[in-house]
């Protein structure tokens, strides 16, 4: 097995200004790289993503068409109100949330935080976002995560603070950036849309079904933070294994094998009942980037080393 390649082997990717499209007049236009799995286009949605949506949409809706019409003919249980009173339910739980990071988090800026708010800046920069999302803060107290969100027109992102340990100039720079970029593409894939999310409702009552396609979208946001610093890989795996003190002794590329010969039925489950890609198997879809994470069934052994051919569809 080829190790996995370090950020000299990755030159760096056509930024926005290489990629639009030029002015009349100052010669034949540039066309947009196309989106794949590779460090040098544009990021790739997930192939189940969008299958996915389209089902847990469906249901939702038919969720509410029932619930209506449970309601016109009499009956009234919990369940029935919960799903009436979504939309209210998604828009309150998005806005405080919104509302407890602008208080009690600590905003990125050139003054605070002043690397992660330049992280936030390249990912936004690297796909293409008309608008760079808020940054902040948390305290972390151990505990290694960051996520995305949004409310109203606002998107935003916030870091645990130990992470920043994690990115510190004595550490793993290249996996904080990883991270950042992997956030700020769930943003860029449309993720954290009001719509969308209301159109997801009824994902937390469908098992398997609505934990696959909340993995799908990690995978695509995965797809984004390769784009952004695939270098950043082996620590940000060895630190979501292991920590941000003993992130370095994880061998990225025994993680990564590890998910071809784990099998059996509660492993199955395991996964299928998660929200996001175990880790082994994440670990290998960073690394076989010949074809899109494996989200059901265990992966098989890689084609052959993909990172030096761009743009894969």
């Amino acid at each position: 097995m080829q190790p996995y390649p370090t950020s000299e082997n990755f030159p760096v990717p056509p930024g926005p200004a290489q990629t639009s499209q030029a002015q009349p007049g100052w010669g034949p236009p540039v066309t947009m790289p196309p989106r794949g799995l590779s460090p040098y286009g544009r990021p790739a949605r997930h192939s189940w993503e969008i299958p996915l949506l389209v089902i847990v949409v469906v249901v939702t809706a038919l969720l509410y068409v029932t619930s209506t019409l449970l309601i016109v003919f009499g009956v009234l249980n919990q369940l029935v109100l919960i799903v009436l009173f979504a939309p209210v339910i998604v828009y309150f739980g998005r806005g405080m949330l919104y509302a407890g990071q602008r208080l009690n988090g600590v905003q990125m800026s050139p003054t605070q935080f002043p690397d992660g708010y330049r992280l936030v800046q390249e990912a936004a920069a690297r796909f293409g976002m008309t608008q760079v999302p808020d940054a902040y803060v948390v305290l972390g107290n151990g505990q290694i995560n960051a996520f995305a969100s949004g409310h109203g027109f606002r998107r935003f992102v916030v870091v645990y603070s130990d992470l920043f340990e994690v990115g510190g100039e004595a550490r793993e720079p290249d996996a904080l950036a990883f991270i950042i970029g992997h956030e700020v593409g769930h943003i860029a894939a449309g993720h954290l849309s009001y719509w969308r999310q209301l159109g997801m409702f009824a994902g937390q009552f469908l098992p398997i079904l609505g934990t696959s396609l909340i993995r799908s979208q990690e995978y695509t946001a995965d797809n984004h933070g390769f784009c952004n610093r695939p270098a950043g890989v082996p620590g940000a795996m060895g630190t979501l294994g292991a920590g941000k003190y003993l992130n370095r002794l994880v061998g990225f590329d025994e993680l990564a094998d590890r998910s071809m010969r784990e099998r059996g039925f509660f492993v199955w489950l395991v996964n299928a009942t998660s929200s996001h890609p175990v880790l082994t198997w994440r670990a290998n879809a960073l690394r076989d980037r010949s074809r899109h994470g494996k989200l059901f069934w265990h992966p098989d052994p890689p084609q052959q080393p993909t990172y030096n051919q761009p743009y894969l569809q």
